[in-house]
């Protein structure tokens, strides 16, 4: 999995080089430099997907959390997925360890983030159908738009299937009987949290239909608020779009990023993905690759402090841990 993250990451950085060359480096900086300062007003507005992120988070969780610890972890997870060659895949594990340390049981601190995982992926499929209707709508692109819904349907069934495994098939507890066959370290990592106990408090979330509606209500709000952060940078570095053409960015970017996952922090794929829509909706493609460093510009200041304070934390953690083994 690393070996294949690294080779992603090399292939995406090198699209993403090869589209600025293409496009013109010189153009593009102009574009970013005319803008100035006020790129930095991206920094409040990002700060409202990741609280009502954390929020939809929250609903989830049986013990009680506050909001901005929440919001804290939800910055570090994101950090760790777009900073880190994770696959984005390493910042959920992080946040399961993080809450864990706020005194919410490992278990409930496990099944809380695979839950929202799962939302998350409900949640951004209506997005992207949401994306898809107004791209019909505004560009009347039919043969693009029946793509995109070929690949709507064919995605639905391995949501659906994914949700009936973790609801009724015992998946942790069957992962954890495999972890105990593989050796002695993945069987000291697997008594950790029994998987038994994982896939009970995950069935108890998904009868909590009240909490899983509110939380994706919170998480679509999120998507929704991260348009616009797309549509103020855009406005700042000289073009003027709809909301609904912001939505259409967003939400099909997001889709590339989603498909390509291993490609840590959409390298590449972030780029291709704004200028192809870009293109579409009349967005020039020095514009739409300025739009995306623009957007890495905001996870890199929010994510940098973030991952220091994170490494910070585990330094302190194994501080206390090896002062406890020498007063033992």
């Amino acid at each position: 999995m690393k070996l294949a993250a690294r080779i992603a990451l090399i292939a995406g950085l090198s699209v993403m080089i090869l589209l600025i060359a293409h496009e013109g480096a010189v153009g593009i900086i102009k574009l970013l430099t005319k803008a100035g300062w006020i790129l930095l007003l991206l920094l409040p507005l990002h700060v409202l997907p990741l609280l009502l992120d954390a929020a939809g988070w929250r609903a989830i969780i049986v013990q009680r959390c506050k909001l901005l610890t929440l919001f804290l972890i939800a910055v570090v997870r994101q950090a760790v997925n777009g900073l880190l060659p994770v696959a984005n895949i390493g910042g959920e594990l992080v946040g399961i360890r993080l809450l864990a340390r706020q005194g919410v049981d490992g278990t409930w601190a496990t099944a809380s983030v695979i839950v929202e995982v799962l939302l998350t992926i409900v949640g951004q499929y209506l997005f992207v159908a949401l994306g898809v209707a107004f791209l019909l709508q505004i560009t009347q692109a039919m043969r693009l738009t029946n793509e995109l819904l070929l690949g709507l349907a064919a995605s639905a069934p391995v949501i659906a299937l994914l949700i009936a495994l973790l609801r009724h098939g015992s998946l942790f507890e069957r992962l954890q009987h495999i972890a105990v066959r593989l050796g002695p370290n993945l069987r000291e990592s697997a008594v950790a949290v029994r998987g038994a106990d994982v896939d009970a408090a995950i069935g108890t979330l998904f009868k909590a239909h009240a909490r899983l509606a509110r939380a994706l209500g919170w998480q679509f709000a999120g998507l929704l608020a991260e348009c616009i952060e797309t549509w103020a940078a855009l406005r700042f570095l000289g073009v003027s779009v709809g909301f609904s053409k912001a939505l259409i960015l967003e939400s099909l970017t997001q889709a590339a990023r989603q498909f390509l996952f291993i490609v840590p922090a959409g390298l590449g794929v972030q780029e291709v993905g704004l200028v192809a829509v870009g293109h579409l909706l009349g967005v020039g493609s020095d514009v739409a690759i300025a739009l995306s460093l623009a957007k890495r510009m905001t996870r890199i200041v929010f994510g940098v402090p973030a991952l220091l304070a994170w490494q910070w934390t585990e330094t302190q953690e194994g501080f206390k841990r090896f002062g406890r083994r020498s007063e033992g």
